[in-house]
């Protein structure tokens, strides 16, 4: 074997040449060899004719030709080719047979072992479905063991259930023809736990882990505790997710606060969790905090097993959609009374104390009407800006879009004991409404106006009829607790706020025009004197 060689020192690939040997004596077949050139300097190297390779013994493959040959020396020399085709092949099946085997292993013992391999449910159309089944099954069994009081909120099984909710509900104990819900194709089966029925032992992560299940604790800060500087960094647990075979448990946990609600806190994974564990994104829960009423609980059967479920599923199924929570910004209101030191007179902790007063009284009212509202004007950056209402606002300012405007929401105030202190506008216009409350301090309800591009809400100057118009950018509206209250603020809170107080809404000015001083009012024209008494009326 040699080189071929180019220039400049670069090597091609090995090329091999054919060996050629000559006989141990004297010309082949009795021919003279032909001269050649002398090559290797003086040392002459014949030139034979191509034969058959042979052995150093003389002796081609396979043949015998002379006594010289040995048994040993005619058997197939290292210079025959191995077939190499063949010896892959085999490698590759016997590969293959290995890792069948190592299946059949896992199947037949590991999995079942841990709980990883189901029977099929009755009435289910694959064994995949009833892994599902089988999993929320074993959930039950883990919490169940330790008394643990969970109850039903994963959506798409509570949509199915409340289709037949009322069949749900007179059925037996009987078993189920069929898996009808617990077997629908998913990634998650959702249950809720509230904190204070659970205390957060160890003993239920050594028993999941017994009977195959791997679990994920997700912390997180208490929100409750955010106005206190020495409590604020307190985490408490806000998921759990529990995981068997191809399919979880997404446990979340519910709190109590002091508005009277229950809230649940955001899904933030920290760095040192693994984002693989199972597809987070596909979570119902968690991508932000939210807020709910305290839900009234129904135990039934459904696919043999027995859960709790919120009694109205359709009700909680329309709460969950309209659940986002809004935390009060309580590191950026101790930076603004650090600017701007708190009121702390008795005049201004007496306007405090009836305001909230006020605001309850008007929540309460409006809630039992079904009339959606939310904290605008000075009340809203009073909860924005400082966690707190404005001392020196005087009253409270509540929001209504105008599509949910009832007319019994003026004799619901009066029987509340709120006088109607004037009344400007009419619901196809501009209408606003003032009560008058304790001691001088009144709440004012302005109704909203969607258009295309802006929602406004109107204002009208009794003494010359004429009108004012409030422009804002469209908003959505969150929950969020202010004064002990579950209320709702907009989304947007920042352009909502901007858009009424301009850029420089963090600075106090206690010296406030409602027809000038806004960055958003526009003038919008006078009031037909023929309508002043429809439109203008104060008692």
């Amino acid at each position: 074997m040699t080189w071929a060689g180019g220039g400049g020192g670069r090597f091609a690939s090995p090329q091999p040449q054919r060996m050629r040997l000559a006989p141990p004596a004297g010309p082949p077949h009795g021919r003279a060899a032909r001269p050649g050139p002398a090559r290797h300097g003086s040392v002459p190297f014949p030139l034979v004719r191509p034969g058959p390779v042979r052995s150093p013994l003389g002796c081609a493959p396979g043949r015998c030709e002379s006594r010289r040959c040995l048994a040993a020396a005619c058997a197939p020399t290292p210079m025959q080719k191995i077939n190499k085709n063949a010896v892959l092949a085999l490698l590759t099946l016997s590969s293959l047979v290995f890792l069948l085997f190592q299946l059949y292993y896992y199947r037949s013992y590991l999995a079942h072992k841990n709980g990883a391999v189901f029977s099929k449910v009755r009435g289910s159309q694959s064994g995949q479905d009833s892994t599902r089944w089988h999993v929320v099954r074993k959930f039950l069994s883990l919490i169940s063991s330790h008394n643990i009081p969970v109850y039903l909120i994963d959506p798409l099984i509570l949509g199915l259930v409340d289709k037949d909710i009322e069949q749900i509900r007179s059925s037996s104990d009987g078993p189920s023809p069929e898996c009808k819900y617990f077997c629908v194709p998913r990634d998650f089966t959702t249950f809720a736990l509230l904190d204070k029925t659970w205390k957060h032992e160890v003993g239920l992560f050594r028993t999941a882990e017994k009977m195959g299940f791997q679990w994920l604790k997700v912390l997180n800060k208490d929100p409750r505790l955010d106005g206190m500087d020495d409590l604020s960094g307190t985490e408490i647990p806000l998921h759990y997710i529990f995981k068997l075979a191809s399919h979880a448990i997404h446990l979340v946990v519910f709190y109590e606060r002091s508005g009277n609600y229950l809230w649940h806190g955001p899904l933030r994974l920290k760095q040192h969790m693994d984002r693989k564990f199972v597809p987070f994104r596909k979570l119902h829960f968690g991508r932000y905090p939210g807020a709910y009423e305290k839900p009234e609980l129904l135990l039934v059967s459904i696919d043999d097993l027995k859960i709790q479920i919120p009694k109205n599923p359709s009700s909680f199924l329309e709460e969950m959609t309209h659940s986002r929570f809004l935390e009060c910004r309580y590191r950026e209101a101790r930076a603004f009374f650090q600017l701007y030191p708190d009121d702390a007179s008795v005049d201004a902790v007496e306007f405090r104390k009836r305001a909230k007063s006020l605001l309850h009284l008007a929540a309460l009212t409006l809630n039992n009407l079904g009339v959606k509202f939310w904290l605008s004007s000075g009340t809203c950056l009073g909860w924005y800006r400082q966690c707190n209402v404005i001392p020196y606002s005087k009253d409270v300012d509540l929001g209504i879009f105008i599509r949910d405007y009832k007319a019994d929401i003026i004799p619901a105030f009066q029987k509340a004991g709120l006088p109607l202190k004037h009344k400007f506008g009419k619901v196809e216009d501009s209408l606003e409404l003032s009560f008058q409350g304790e001691d001088d301090v009144k709440l004012d309800i302005f109704f909203f106006y969607e258009e295309d591009d802006h929602i406004w809400n109107g204002g009208t100057q009794a003494k010359s009829g004429k009108k004012f118009k409030y422009l804002f950018p469209k908003f959505t509206l969150c929950w969020t607790e202010f004064v002990e209250l579950k209320v709702h603020v907009p989304c947007e809170t920042l352009q909502y706020v901007e858009a009424n107080y301009g850029p420089d809404w963090k600075v106090p000015v206690k010296t406030w025009d409602w027809k000038s001083s806004p960055s958003n009012v526009q003038y919008n024209g006078v009031w037909p004197v023929d309508e002043w008494d429809d439109v203008i009326q104060i008692y």
